[in-house]
């Protein structure tokens, strides 16, 4: 526990020297549920919708933070301490992989929370938004999403061999599912096709059972999301801690 507490300690100051998340996982998402406010208000989410186009979108934006400390923050953080020989001290060391990865998702984690608070207080206070779902369900569900995405993470940071292969595979990841997985641009409003393109993303997935918490929609329609979440959890975490490389 020292050695968890002394290594967080550590990172959180190396964190909060770059603006990178403070961008990308605080910025963005408030500026995005900004501009849904301002451009949809109140408005329903379609026609003879009970709930308000703000309201479905607040899960999907939650999950801003989310993706860029899972997908691009994680990875490029461990892969370029596998570059700069960080890790193969720590080898020498009884610092185990497990540790290194479970203090930098705990970094990760209070940048989403820090986030989700954001977001909601820039909804409620500005454009009088409220949960209609349950708050215990939407924040299981939210904790779900966060570990599944972060295990992603994990996966490419603790096996990619250098930072060049760790940032095109985070890049080749964060994009594609910030953009199309409905957490910037509605998944609504794509055409079908793209709609279907989606579903493949485990974004999209996380997002649908987020909407469904947030909705207070029937718990029995988002078992597929759950289980597609559960498996990349420990599907990702699995393979990285057996296949961690040290340099």
């Amino acid at each position: 526990m020292k050695a968890f507490k002394a290594l967080l300690k550590t990172e959180i100051k190396l964190s909060l020297r770059g603006m990178d998340m403070f961008i990308f996982a605080i910025c963005m998402p408030v500026a995005v549920i900004l501009i849904l406010g301002a451009v949809f208000g109140d408005k329903p989410a379609f026609e003879g919708a009970d709930y308000t186009f703000l309201a479905q979108s607040f899960g999907a934006v939650s999950t801003i933070a989310i993706c860029a400390g899972g997908v691009m923050g994680l990875p490029l953080v461990v892969s370029d301490y596998r570059s700069r020989r960080i890790l193969k001290r720590f080898k020498i060391t009884p610092t185990s992989p497990v540790l290194i990865l479970a203090v930098q998702i705990v970094i990760y984690a209070i940048y989403s929370v820090a986030s989700l608070i954001l977001i909601y207080l820039v909804g409620r206070f500005f454009f009088g938004y409220h949960l209609q779902g349950s708050w215990f369900h939407f924040l299981g569900a939210y904790l779900l999403v966060m570990l599944s995405i972060f295990s992603i993470g994990v996966l490419v940071g603790g096996v990619a061999p250098n930072t060049k292969i760790a940032s095109a595979a985070a890049s080749l990841l964060y994009f594609p599912m910030l953009i199309f997985s409905g957490a910037t641009l509605p998944y609504e409003v794509m055409p079908l096709a793209l709609q279907k393109a989606a579903d493949f993303m485990p974004l999209t997935q996380g997002i649908k059972l987020l909407k469904a918490a947030s909705l207070g929609e029937p718990i029995e329609i988002v078992f597929l999301p759950v289980l597609v979440m559960v498996i990349i959890a420990v599907l990702c975490v699995t393979v990285s801690l057996r296949f961690f490389k040290w340099e």
